[in-house]
């Protein structure tokens, strides 16, 4: 599959700043997409014009899209926050980076003092998300937060609070955005369930690789103790949970892998044993991916275009390596010449499915 970078600003596409590009796009499982465009410059220009470019001043939205058979797949689109600059004298090489981020960084800018009454995590989601003009797609979560008991107290920015009610119910907290510019805010567990429909292939017949990394440590939990004492009627609420609550990506899980106990221990002031049970899950999600894989690959050797926080299957690893996993990272890096993938994959199990 063959490529063509697009470049919108304000929605609008532009030809001209697409094609003197040199674009990096960091995709990152629970992180917002970063995006730098690198623009070569003409030292002895006058008052050189590009630093000036009201298309590349601070706010100024754009939209990286790759286009492929008439269809655009949109990396990224958000402010641009930074420039940095190479001047060199008397010569070529100058340059100009123009940085910036997806549209979250719209919600770290402004520390917000509320509390929050008779809600859920993802009912709070849900409002502050709405507030940004994002479409939401958010997980319910389970405890429900109320006055007589323990109500959600943020002093933070609307980002950082998402994130860390993303983090305490196991979730992650991304961004994704369509060719129209449509925004989608996710709040949910990693999403395992969905078939992987690409392939990445090494060591088989058309592969897409050529070389690959693998490591996996399973020093970490399998099991998570959480107790706690209800301090209104002093009865005992155990939140304690035996898994991750993540599907299985493969066939042998850590457990079965260890065949020990290993557990964690969660203390935390909580209501009922749904907010506790949550909150046990939660570090079981954060240390359930004990397999890590890295590599590289190209939209024309893939014949598609990765995603961050997506489900691929991995084939002619081995028996062990080789199945579907999570693609926790992806760094694009597109210039004239080619489009570049670094893949970051993770998986909570090994052997094939």
């Amino acid at each position: 599959m063959d490529t063509a970078l697009a470049i919108k600003v304000g929605g609008t596409a532009d030809a001209e700043l697409a094609q003197g590009a040199v674009v990096e796009v960091y995709e990152r499982m629970g992180e917002p997409t970063t995006f730098s465009l690198r623009y070569q410059m003409d030292i002895q220009e006058q008052d050189l014009p590009r630093l000036r470019d009201a298309r590349l001043d601070p706010g100024s939205e754009i939209q990286v899209l790759v286009v492929a058979d008439g269809t655009a797949d949109c990396l990224v689109k958000g402010p641009v926050h930074s420039q940095k600059i190479r001047l060199l004298h008397g010569g070529t090489g100058s340059y100009v980076d123009v940085m910036g981020a997806d549209s979250s960084v719209a919600m770290d800018r402004a520390v917000q003092s509320k509390v929050w009454d008779a809600v859920r995590d993802s009912d709070i989601v849900r409002q502050i998300v709405s507030t940004y003009g994002l479409q939401v797609d958010a997980a319910d979560t389970a405890a429900m937060h109320a006055e007589a008991k323990h109500t959600v107290v943020q002093r933070d920015s609307d980002l950082r609070f998402v994130r860390r009610l993303a983090r305490r119910n196991g979730f992650l907290f991304w961004l994704t955005a369509d060719s129209s510019g449509a925004q989608t805010a996710h709040f949910r567990h990693p999403p395992l369930d969905g078939a992987p429909d690409t392939k990445l292939v090494i060591n088989l017949e058309k592969p897409n690789l050529n070389t690959l990394d693998i490591a996996w440590d399973v020093e970490r939990p399998t099991s998570a103790t959480a107790l706690q004492l209800n301090l209104a009627d002093k009865s005992d609420i155990d939140g304690s949970v035996p898994k991750s609550p993540l599907k299985l990506l493969g066939d042998t899980s850590l457990a079965d892998i260890t065949r020990d106990t290993r557990s964690a221990l969660v203390a935390v002031p909580v209501d009922d044993a749904g907010d506790l049970t949550s909150r046990a899950e939660a570090t079981l999600v954060e240390s359930d991916f004990f397999v890590r894989v890295t590599g590289e690959t190209s939209p024309h050797a893939l014949g598609a275009v990765l995603h961050a926080n997506t489900v691929v299957e991995l084939q002619g690893a081995g028996q062990r390596h080789s199945g579907p996993y999570f693609v926790a990272g992806v760094r694009h890096t597109i210039d004239g010449l080619a489009h570049r993938m670094e893949f970051e994959l993770i998986r909570n199990g090994w052997g094939g499915r």
